[in-house]
């Protein structure tokens, strides 16, 4: 059995010859044309990898229809992961191991149809990959890392645990000042963020979770721990984000005084509209509120956008 990009592969019914799935296939694993091949089912849009047996045959889409009994058993799925199992949404939600193609794509100036081309797969299943949420098999991430001329392990993120930032830069970045407003808006409501603050043994900054309340920002900590140093104290807060795959980012940095929540109606609100428990765990019940005195922000992107 022998294919090219685009034809179809039919399954019949042994007993009746009436076909009981079809798809088109989206991927070669062999130069040849042998199988498997990554098939896009017509029923379902799903993408798997499949080795075909005795009641598949190959749809030459443009030159009539051949077809090749192998006794290889019936047709086989070897894996189903969350992309290789899971119709295209509405709309695009490209994953990380898509934007890690898409990014590397571009930085080589490379077109989707030329990358498909020497990954040996067609240009819109690449397309859907890299618009789409995916988690595609081991041996398409062979042949695009291949293609592009990089290893599984990096398309996959490796290095995650790494310090951010040892991406390629854009050849044209923007870094621009983010408004009051902008900055606001960044902070959202909760997440992680650094205080930095000043301590017998000298400058320390240290993660914490956080919560937005009013203009304040308010997180947990435990007496005589480094953020409870920030107490009666003008402190520096730091909130980031970093996109390693696209090489951009925003920083909001939150500078004003910090001093602890006694009150019993102050501390009961944040107590109850916490979003997450602190990360680090522990009894964790005194409340530092920041009050900021300036705020200011910066994002860097492409220059285009």
């Amino acid at each position: 059995m022998r294919a090219e990009l685009g034809d179809q592969l039919v399954i019949e019914s042994p007993k009746t010859g009436t076909t009981r799935r079809d798809g088109e296939i989206v991927g070669l694993h062999h130069a040849d044309g042998t199988p498997p091949y990554d098939v896009r089912w017509s029923d379902t849009d799903e993408v798997t990898l499949v080795f075909p047996g005795p009641d598949a045959h190959v749809r030459h889409l443009g030159h009539g229809q051949g077809s090749t009994n192998e006794s290889s058993g019936r047709i086989a799925v070897e894996r189903g992961g969350p992309s290789d199992s899971t119709p295209r949404e509405t709309g695009a939600n490209p994953g990380d191991i898509g934007r890690r193609v898409a990014a590397e794509r571009e930085r080589q100036g490379l077109s989707r149809e030329e990358t498909a081309r020497r990954a040996a797969m067609a240009p819109d299943y690449l397309a859907y990959l890299e618009e789409r949420q995916a988690d595609p098999s081991l041996a398409t991430l062979i042949r695009l890392a291949s293609a592009l001329g990089t290893s599984v392990a990096a398309l996959r993120g490796g290095g995650v645990d790494l310090p951010l930032g040892q991406g390629h830069a854009f050849l044209h970045p923007e870094l621009r000042d983010l408004s009051a407003d902008e900055c606001r808006a960044l902070l959202s409501t909760h997440g992680v963020g650094r205080v930095a603050v000043s301590t017998p043994d000298g400058p320390a900054v240290v993660p914490v979770n956080y919560e937005v309340i009013g203009d304040a920002i308010v997180y947990r900590t435990m007496p005589d721990s480094v953020p409870a140093a920030a107490v009666g104290a003008e402190v520096a807060f730091e909130v980031d984000h970093v996109d390693e795959v696209m090489s951009q980012g925003w920083s909001v940095l939150v500078v004003g005084p910090a001093r602890v929540v006694t009150e019993h109606d102050v501390v009961r609100r944040p107590a109850e509209q916490v979003h997450t428990e602190p990360w680090a765990g522990g009894k964790r019940e005194m409340w530092v509120s920041i009050q900021p005195k300036r705020l200011t922000g910066r994002r860097i992107r492409p220059a285009d956008q």
